[in-house]
């Protein structure tokens, strides 16, 4: 072994395990050398979860990112000669139709988004895998691609990290922990480890279950919890003795036990000769805190295994012995089964990305084995380029608010995600139950008296419908339709339709308190805004004007949308409330980068914001502002902003809107939302829950959301949210930007959908909710464009006012004809659907009252 360096370009923290040997694989393919790894283990590890991962591969996410990474990674696994593609099935017992319908749905992401998988008979079932009982199961789903990782991922990142060393571009050292972090003036500076202190310019996290503890070295915290895995053996069993395989038969997936299930091969090979059968808890998942992880002298086992007990899965155990008798006529190996640690996190992603506090510290953590060579290509790209091919925040760690990243927050969302690892199937709309009522508007009291139907973004609770108003259904019902398919209808509150309709003839009013909201001020606020904005921001013309604008990353595709308002001595983004953070911690990055003299505020608790829209939004505002005259057309034009009175308090009225209808968004301080909401309630104003804002309203009118409709992926010409002309001054991916404005037309456009037929082969009208593939009719093909990106919606809701189901989805060129019909898969169903409108197009004018064509 070489003397230990002083300093590095990367140091990698946690390189014996899969995700970190990925990690330094990557980055030297990136170009990057003088790269140092650690371990507190040996390298590959001996004690983190890749030592005794199941190390199987399935591409069954309802996730077009994971599905990304994990096929990524299958194919890197077995271009390494380290991947047994042996197929793997999903089944549904009888009587399981819950079990059966996630299986149809997953259907539908694997055309959306590229995987083989495919429903299949409880005959071919048997075949493929005999130790079944053909008829405990109604179906099932076969996975082509799925397959395990041979002889294990251990040796594969033992083979990376080997590969790397011999290049000269790595410095490998063993049993060697980080004590501490060097940090000085916000930005990393090295590594204190066992062996002594080596100064970096990067440091990686990738301690996987010992993150956290890393990370509270630099004063943060990772939303990740080990939890235990029972796994189990059953042996002897020598089906396939003197084949030298590591798998014989496919795999299985029992998730409505939720459990699974393989053999392990030729008795010869590693964990030859036995069954595997491994468990998810459901009922009481048994988290550990990474504080309390034995050392290695400490352990019995392993710092990541832990005893296990009969008790735990006995009853599980015996359900799957009536569905794969098998394990009862075998041997339990009571020695080699254990529970073996593994990650869940807050939100089902990994957390990724640059730190939050400090600059230069990378986290990588939360990753599974399916996905660790696809997720160490995204970490070397984004650090390379600055981004990745695919759009990642649903994984940047950027993402979390500070209430997220508590301990008591992280513990309860984990002991959630926990039981739904495997079972139940997880609705697209799936509420949590804790880390709840973190954020309340000033009128959440007067809300829950109306009945508020409540949700949570951002920590803020939401009122998708208020009881108070079902009174609508009884005039709107005939436009309203009841929707008869349990799944359509869960976390879907009927009112809220006959809600939208109401206001679209009257006025209602939506809390939109969840908006997130950052101050910039200083000497360069401006200048810093101009130059990442694809919107002109400078100029005292744009004084007392809401400005709705674009980040654009460095090849000219959409990175955020938001509004900014321009004030005298600062701009304020009003942003979403999932978006925001991740916006705010790229601004104060691109300040430090570029030497802009800036001070960037999270606001986001101080201001809370009410909408009034609708044909007598004006009228009712009227009644409650001191100087009506100051809200005619004349004296406020559309996107002004202009200071009211209301109630005695201070608002900032910004006029805009976001469901079509006129109207104002109404901004105040926290502390005066309250007088200003009641204020305008006493005018007999309707209270108006935000699903119509969020989602119906807001497809009927083409209005696109970010982190759905709006991703890196697209640049801002095929959202089509252009500018009818290039701004002079220079901003980020503006060379970029003028390149896409040149071609004669754009690789694909983002376009308005409507189903021309809802009802399934049952004879059931279905209102889609999720995530479906757009096909060719003709081929029954998902559409791809000359990209390689698929077509799949990216918003989809019924849009009361027209009576049809509405969704967005990029279509390829060749598709982007108005009227043309293409079809969905919902369910494993087809449904027939027309091309509505290429780019934004409303189909619903408020001004007319009617839809139009």
């Amino acid at each position: 072994m070489s003397a230990f360096p002083e300093k590095a370009k990367v140091v990698i923290i946690g390189l014996g395990g899969i995700v970190g040997a990925s990690i330094a694989h990557h980055l030297i393919e990136r170009g990057w050398d003088d790269i140092v790894g650690i371990d507190k283990s040996g390298i590959p590890t001996d004690i983190g979860s890749t030592a005794h991962a199941s190390d199987f591969c399935y591409a069954t996410s309802h996730d077009a990112l994971t599905c990304w990474t994990t096929l990524y990674s299958v194919d890197f696994y077995e271009k390494m000669g380290h991947y047994a593609r042996i197929g793997g099935i999903e089944v549904a017992r009888v009587g399981d139709d819950e079990r059966m319908n996630e299986l149809r749905r997953r259907t539908d992401s694997g055309k959306a988004f590229g995987t083989r998988v495919r429903l299949m008979e409880p005959a071919e079932i048997k075949e493929k895998f005999p130790l079944i009982e053909e008829d405990l199961v109604q179906g099932g789903m076969w996975d082509p691609d799925a397959g395990l990782v041979i002889p294990r991922s251990q040796t594969v990142a033992g083979k990376l990290v080997d590969q790397a060393e011999a290049a000269g571009k790595l410095k490998v050292f063993a049993n060697t922990p980080a004590k501490s972090l060097i940090i000085e003036d916000g930005r990393i500076k090295g590594v204190v480890t066992s062996r002594g202190t080596i100064m970096a310019d990067h440091v990686i996290v990738c301690a996987g279950l010992w993150g956290r503890l890393i990370a509270e070295m630099a004063g943060e915290d990772l939303p990740v919890m080990p939890v235990d895995h029972p796994l189990t053996f059953f042996g002897p069993y020598d089906e396939f003795a003197g084949t030298g395989k590591e798998i014989g038969f496919p795999l299985l997936r029992d998730q409505g036990n939720s459990a699974y299930m393989r053999d392990t091969g030729d008795p010869k090979t590693a964990e030859g000769g036995q069954i595997e059968w491994g468990y998810y808890e459901e009922n009481e998942p048994r988290l550990v805190h990474p504080r309390e992880l034995l050392e290695k002298d400490q352990a019995r086992l392993s710092p990541s295994q832990r005893d296990l007990e009969m008790e735990q899965v006995i009853e599980p155990l015996e359900r799957a012995m009536e569905l794969t008798p098998i394990l009862g006529e075998l041997g339990y190996n009571e020695g080699h089964s254990f529970n073996g640690l593994l990650q869940t996190t807050t939100d089902g992603g990994p957390s990724m990305g640059e730190s939050q506090k400090v600059r230069g510290l990378w986290y990588c953590v939360g990753i599974w084995v399916k996905d660790g060579p696809g997720m160490g290509k995204l970490i070397a790209d984004w650090m390379t380029d600055g981004r990745t091919a695919i759009d990642h925040a649903r994984v940047d760690y950027a993402r979390f608010n500070p209430f997220q990243l508590t301990e008591q927050f992280i513990h309860d969302r984990c002991v959630e995600t926990a039981k739904k690892i495997y079972n139940p199937p997880v609705h697209p709309r799936e509420p949590f139950d804790g880390g709840r009522g973190i954020r309340r508007s000033p009128f959440w009291e007067r809300e829950k008296e109306l009945g508020g139907y409540f949700m949570e973004l951002g920590g803020w609770e939401r009122a998708h419908g208020y009881a108070a108003n079902e009174h609508l259904l009884e005039k709107y019902g005939d436009k309203v339709p009841e929707r008869k398919a349990e799944w359509d209808a869960r976390h879907f509150w009927r009112v809220s339709n006959a809600e939208q309709l109401a206001m679209s003839e009257d006025c209602g009013l939506i809390n939109l308190s969840h908006f997130h909201m950052t101050d910039i001020e200083g000497p360069d606020h401006v200048a810093m805004m101009e130059w990442l904005c694809a919107a002109k921001i400078g100029g005292d013309a744009n004084i007392g004007k809401g400005i709705y604008t674009h980040f654009l990353d460095d090849e000219g595709n959409v990175r955020a949308d938001f509004t900014l308002f321009r004030m005298a001595d600062r701009i304020r983004m009003v942003n979403g409330a999932d978006a925001g953070p991740r916006d705010f911690h790229y601004m104060r990055r691109v300040a430090e980068d570029k030497g802009f003299d800036v001070t960037i505020t999270d606001v986001a608790e101080k201001y809370v914001t009410i909408g009034i829209w609708g044909p007598n939004a004006r009228e009712n505002l009227s009644k409650v502002v001191e100087d009506p005259d100051a809200l005619s057309k004349e004296n406020f034009p559309f996107a002004a902003i202009r200071p009211v009175r209301i109630a005695g308090r201070d608002v900032s009225a910004f006029r805009i809107s976001y469901v079509g209808e006129q109207g104002w968004e109404l901004h105040m301080a926290y502390e005066d939302g309250l007088a200003v909401w009641d204020a305008l309630r006493a005018t007999g104003v309707m209270a108006v829950g935000v699903e119509t804002y969020a989602n119906s309203r807001r497809l009927e009118k083409s209005l696109r959301l970010q982190n759905a409709d709006l991703l890196t992926e697209y640049n801002l010409l095929e959202a089509d949210l252009q500018r009818p002309k290039v701004k002079e001054a220079d901003f980020r991916g503006k060379a970029k930007h003028l390149e896409h404005r040149a071609r004669d037309h754009q690789p694909a456009m983002l376009c308005t959908l409507v189903m021309t037929d809802n009802v399934d082969s049952s004879g059931v009208a279905r209102f889609p909710v999720g995530t479906l593939p757009v096909m060719d009719p003709e081929t029954g093909e998902t559409l791809v464009d000359e990209l390689g990106r698929r077509s799949f919606t990216t918003s989809i809701a019924f849009g009361p006012s027209i009576g049809r189901n509405i969704a967005l989805a990029y279509l390829p060129w060749d598709y982007c004809q108005q009227g043309r019909a293409l079809s969905v898969q919902y369910f494993g169903e087809t449904y027939p659907v027309e091309v509505a409108g290429i780019g934004y197009k409303p189909l619903y004018d408020p001004e007319n009252a009617k839809p139009r064509s």
